[in-house]
């Protein structure tokens, strides 16, 4: 069970939150068992709004519900790993290739100014060699350069959508075993993307994406 500690109440959207970042960083174990009465003293909430926020982590795909059994964290498959990378690799393909496409300097400057803190933070990680200190600056990082790189797609429902994918993809990749889903060729493979993206490269940049993802594929 992932420690959480609470000075003051938080309302439903900054528990939602919370909960949320601890799912997509191994703050729980995969298959843990949620338990409500526990989150509820916890959050100094009411049993509904505990309810409220473990239902909607479970529309988000981050948590399964069971009738009598109560709520768990996903638990993790080949199965189910091999189909969100696939997933998350179209996605993210479509989406960088449209924002090349209609990407102005301003998005340019953003994707750099992304992968600058990234770069940063992961070349810390590669000294050091492991991610667990500097995890939720890494996870934030991480998530910002990928969604800025799709940021100019013009399509609010395939960010919607790539979100959605992401949250799940990091939710089955991550664990301490795992230290995290960090890969020591993570600070090459993403100054790759970045170049592709600013040289208005569709198939390279394409062909970067799957490169990064791709190994996370197990038939």
């Amino acid at each position: 069970m992932a420690k959480i500690t609470t000075a003051t109440k938080l309302d439903t959207p900054a528990i939602y939150d919370d909960l949320h970042r601890k799912l997509v960083t191994a703050q729980f174990n995969h298959g843990e068992k949620l338990k409500s009465e526990e989150l509820r003293q916890i959050y100094g909430c009411s049993a509904n709004t505990i309810r409220e926020v473990l239902f909607r982590l479970s529309t988000a795909g981050l948590v399964a519900f069971e009738e009598q059994r109560g709520f768990r964290a996903r638990r993790t498959s080949r199965e189910r790993q091999h189909d969100l990378t696939q997933f998350r690799i179209l996605l993210e393909q479509e989406g960088a290739s449209l924002s090349m496409q209609h990407g102005d300097i301003e998005w340019e400057a953003r994707l750099s100014a992304a992968h600058h803190k990234l770069s940063h933070i992961e070349g810390e990680v590669r000294r050091s060699g492991t991610v667990q200190h500097v995890l939720p600056l890494w996870s934030n990082a991480e998530w910002e350069f990928h969604d800025t790189l799709i940021s100019a797609c013009r399509s609010p429902l395939l960010r919607e959508t790539y979100k959605m994918i992401y949250d799940q993809f990091r939710q089955q990749l991550v664990s301490r075993e795992s230290n995290y889903g960090y890969f020591v060729d993570n600070v090459e493979e993403h100054r790759a993307i970045l170049e592709a993206a600013l040289a208005r490269d569709e198939a390279l940049c394409r062909q970067h994406i799957h490169d990064h993802l791709a190994r996370n594929m197990i038939s």
